[in-house]
């Protein structure tokens, strides 16, 4: 979403969820983005973010609903990293749909 050469279809979503006031992120989500931002445009798109979007916070419910989607998707044979195991937790834990065109959150919503 943050670059010209992104998807277009995922700017759309994003920008659409934006627009409507139903984005939000989580210090995950800001950590991932920030660690993969280039540039000055990119920077200062995360800071607008940053005082627009409601952070959602990741507590002792969130880490109980990781824990409980890593065992379950191992118990299914399925293995994503950790990060995306605790965003897809924290949505959970609040009750928010993700935005993601990640297919390891595919497999995650396969094991729920």
């Amino acid at each position: 979403m943050l670059r010209s050469s992104g998807d277009p279809a995922i700017r759309a979503r994003v920008e659409a969820a934006l627009a409507s006031g139903q984005a939000c992120w989580c210090p995950l989500v800001q950590l991932e983005l920030w660690n993969g931002a280039r540039g000055r445009h990119e920077q200062n798109v995360l800071r607008h973010f940053a005082e627009v979007l409601p952070e959602l916070p990741i507590d002792q419910e969130v880490w109980s609903s990781a824990f409980d989607l890593a065992r379950r998707a191992r118990s299914h044979g399925v293995t994503v990293p950790t990060t995306d195991l605790v965003i897809a937790g924290c949505a959970r834990r609040h009750g928010v749909a993700l935005e993601t065109a990640d297919s390891d959150f595919d497999l995650l919503d396969r094991v729920r």
